[in-house]
């Protein structure tokens, strides 16, 4: 499994709703369905994975593009 990716105070918060609501469920029985609450924690542990690598990439974007406007301001 991957490693997990630092959360929003929102992602957060709704990670522990829906683990509030899965023991709740199953204190109701373990024959409880609960796969449509472990495909939301999935979905926002992945869309908080996309999140960063996105802000990874636009990080590294901006980095070369002021290096990129360093070296052409020191050629000046």
């Amino acid at each position: 499994m991957a490693k997990d990716p630092k959360f929003t105070a929102g992602e957060a918060a709704k990670l522990t709703w829906l683990v509030a609501r899965m023991a709740k469920r199953g204190i109701a029985g373990e024959n409880v369905y609960q796969g449509d609450l472990e495909r939301k924690f999935e979905r926002i542990i992945d869309g908080a994975r996309e999140r960063e690598e996105r802000q990874a990439a636009e990080a590294a974007e901006a980095e070369k593009a002021a290096r990129k406007a360093k070296a052409k301001t020191a050629r000046k």
